[in-house]
């Protein structure tokens, strides 16, 4: 039986990931250093418009220790937090497999919140946003002191597409500040892309059924670009079924 296509995706994710940052792999392996350099804080991601948390639970939470989830729908962070809390426990959920890495033995935490990508400022995380709950691991004396520290990567995954360029180039503006100091941290941007203009330039197509935005790989550059952000690494998402948009990632800093 071969590879479901949310399967294809979160190996393909994770694989980027570790490329660029070895030093998260938990596992002897020829990207894994031979001699890690000892990670003196905690490793820690955002994933932002994270629906139901499918990226959380197969991405980041097998590479990092703490991961903030935003999602401005109310069922789908409903859903993600219910199936996060579920993980604490050994009642479910079934299978076992299903259960978020880190979650029953507070070795690793997410935490959960309600907001837009246009107000968020990871900086200041609660200043735009509602507060869902915290499964996991939780800092002391406070369970949330720890929310508004540096991050180390940054996910965007589906959901950029909602955004103007003005809001989407005013966004990463604010991730890029909220990355941790040492040049290591990293943006990551998975999206959908259409073909380029005829002439090679950026080009951009709007889906009335659900108001999104699909925008080309120079659309991206452009943004990134007008952004202030530098593009370290970018790759097609292979293996994903004929008769769709292309998907590349983009690492950033």
């Amino acid at each position: 039986m071969g590879l479901t296509l949310p399967r294809v995706d979160a190996l393909g994710s994770r694989q980027f990931l570790l490329h660029l940052l070895p030093e998260l792999s938990t596992v002897r392996s020829a990207i894994r250093p031979l001699a890690p350099t000892p990670i003196e804080h905690r490793i820690r991601a955002i994933d932002v418009g994270a629906g139901i948390g499918r990226v959380t639970s197969t991405v980041l939470l097998h590479l990092v220790e703490d991961v903030v989830l935003l999602e401005p729908v109310e069922s789908f962070i409903q859903e993600a937090y219910a199936a996060g809390s579920a993980s604490t426990s050994e009642a479910g959920p079934k299978p076992p497999a299903s259960r978020w890495k880190g979650i029953k033995d507070n070795k690793k935490s997410v935490s959960f919140l309600q907001g837009t990508l246009q107000e968020f400022d990871p900086t200041s995380a609660l200043a735009h946003s509602k507060v869902i709950g915290r499964v996991g691991y939780t800092p002391t004396p406070q369970a949330m002191s720890d929310i508004n520290d540096k991050l180390d990567v940054a996910w965007c995954q589906w959901c950029l597409g909602h955004l103007s360029d003005v809001d989407l180039v005013a966004f990463l503006k604010r991730c890029h500040a909220a990355l941790r100091e040492g040049g290591r941290s990293l943006i990551i941007v998975k999206e959908n892309l259409c073909r380029d203009a005829d002439d090679g330039g950026p080009r951009t197509v709007f889906d009335d059924q659900d108001s999104s935005l699909t925008r080309s790989d120079m659309a991206w550059k452009k943004i990134f670009q007008d952004a202030g952000l530098r593009l370290i690494k970018e790759q097609t998402q292979h293996g994903l079924p004929e008769g769709l948009y292309e998907v590349k990632m983009y690492a950033l800093r």
